[in-house]
């Protein structure tokens, strides 16, 4: 399975993957937060009944899941303010039932631009200021790589401030590269091509 890997602005940027313990847990917290308010809607931002709980106590399962997804999982926040961005690269197979979801995904989702990675050359690119239901503001970034899909989903926590971060997570979506473990021997020569 194609890992992913990436080296975003440390000035910006604080990874959540590799924290462990107290070490991180702030950060933790706040990714969690902001991904299930995004996911769920306003009921599961951290001011519902419970919703901060449920943040800190996946904040600490956390680690240990990503580590089992052994680099198919990433996840970065804003290191000024924790709770302002959140973002997440993930590589999927490309499944006929993952490729049926994307396509059945809601109008409003079909409103992406051409975006291009220095690695994975070109995807899409969809930015959501104000989503419906009362979401927090996102962007996404997707790279289908036939048998892979690659995608970013970058979270604010802050309607106002989102434009002012969208071109970081540009950034650290573009530095978004898939890493391929090939053993000698294993299948014929492969021919690699700089995308650009």
């Amino acid at each position: 399975m194609p890992r992913l890997h990436a080296e975003p602005d440390r000035s910006k940027w604080v990874p959540v993957t590799d924290s462990l313990g107290f070490r991180g847990r702030r950060h933790r917290k706040a990714a969690i937060g902001m991904l299930l308010a995004q996911a769920k809607g306003p009921d599961a931002a951290p001011s519902s009944a419970g919703g901060g709980f449920t943040a800190w106590a996946m904040s600490q399962a956390v680690p240990f899941l990503m580590r089992r997804a052994a680099g198919r999982v990433l996840v970065w926040v804003w290191k000024a303010d924790p709770e302002l961005v959140v973002a997440m690269a993930q590589v999927q197979t490309a499944t006929p039932q993952l490729r049926v979801a994307r396509a059945s995904m809601p109008i409003e989702y079909d409103d992406t631009e051409e975006f291009r990675g220095t690695y994975l050359g070109l995807g899409e690119k969809l930015v959501m200021p104000l989503p419906p239901g009362g979401r927090p503001p996102f962007a996404t970034y997707t790279w289908d790589l036939g048998t892979h899909f690659v995608s970013v989903t970058a979270v604010c926590g802050d309607r106002e401030r989102f434009g002012t971060v969208i071109g970081a997570v540009d950034d650290l979506a573009r530095g978004i590269r898939v890493i391929d473990d090939l053993t000698i021997g294993e299948s014929a020569p492969v021919l690699r091509i700089d995308p650009a």
